[in-house]
């Protein structure tokens, strides 16, 4: 009885963590949507350009600077060399929407123990101090990631095992769907950050490798979608 019980409510949760996953992506794509949700589309913007700057790193080249702009648009500035060649290119451009989705599904992971979850919890709050002092450089990510870190720190510190739990459950899904808050950008060519035209990453992996962007947007869509599924399967198993 016990274990049917266990499984209804991790069914629950489940269900609870997608709802919440698919109405953010829907209200980011609404003018007062996003200004609900401004604080996680922030954060949603800083998994994105972590990935690329990270990548950037373990590939050789140098992440220079993290701009996050109060539209809630960003770019991760790096210095990769003339010669890198399109695998690295595309390697650093496809972790924009990858590298979150896979850190956000090891954090998922991470709720099923007590000591992990609060682990995972001081890392995301310590990383957003850290990365804030080393390469942001706008007011926008100044003020609002550093008070995201006291949050996330704080429940890691005072929150129940419960809140813990649903706490970086709900930061894994975040960090998953981060890619979609501009759900079109995926498909698309290119758009407006900070008010100049930038090619999209689909667009710079499409330059790099064969096939279009639309392919790589769906490629990595349908990637995403398995990484929160199999996280869920790993976290939620008795």
């Amino acid at each position: 009885m016990s274990s049917i019980l266990a499984d209804q409510a991790h069914r629950r949760r489940i269900g609870l963590l997608m709802g919440i996953a698919v109405a953010s992506v829907m209200l980011w794509q609404t003018s007062i949507g996003s200004l609900l949700l401004y604080p996680f589309t922030i954060l949603a913007t800083w998994f994105h350009e972590m990935g690329h700057g990270v990548a950037a790193m373990l590939t050789g080249s140098s992440f220079e600077r993290l701009l996050i702009f109060p539209d809630g648009s960003g770019v991760a500035q790096s210095m990769v060399p003339a010669d890198a060649s399109g695998l690295t290119n595309a390697l650093i451009a496809a972790s924009g929407p990858l590298g979150p989705a896979i850190a956000g599904s090891l954090l998922i992971i991470a709720s099923r123990t007590d000591k992990a979850t609060r682990a995972a919890l001081a890392v995301v709050g310590l990383a957003l101090f850290i990365s804030t002092i080393i390469w942001v450089r706008t007011l926008t990510g100044w003020l609002v990631l550093p008070a995201l870190g006291i949050a996330i720190l704080a429940l890691a510190w005072r929150g129940t095992a419960a809140q813990q739990r649903f706490g970086i459950q709900f930061l894994g899904v975040q960090a998953c769907i981060s890619v979609w808050q501009q759900f079109g950008y995926l498909f698309s060519a290119g758009g407006s950050i900070g008010g100049e035209l930038h090619r999209s990453d689909t667009s710079a992996i499409a330059d790099a490798l064969p096939l279009p962007y639309w392919f790589w947007g769906a490629a990595i869509s349908a990637v995403i979608v398995f990484l929160l599924w199999r996280s869920f399967a790993v976290a939620f198993r008795r």
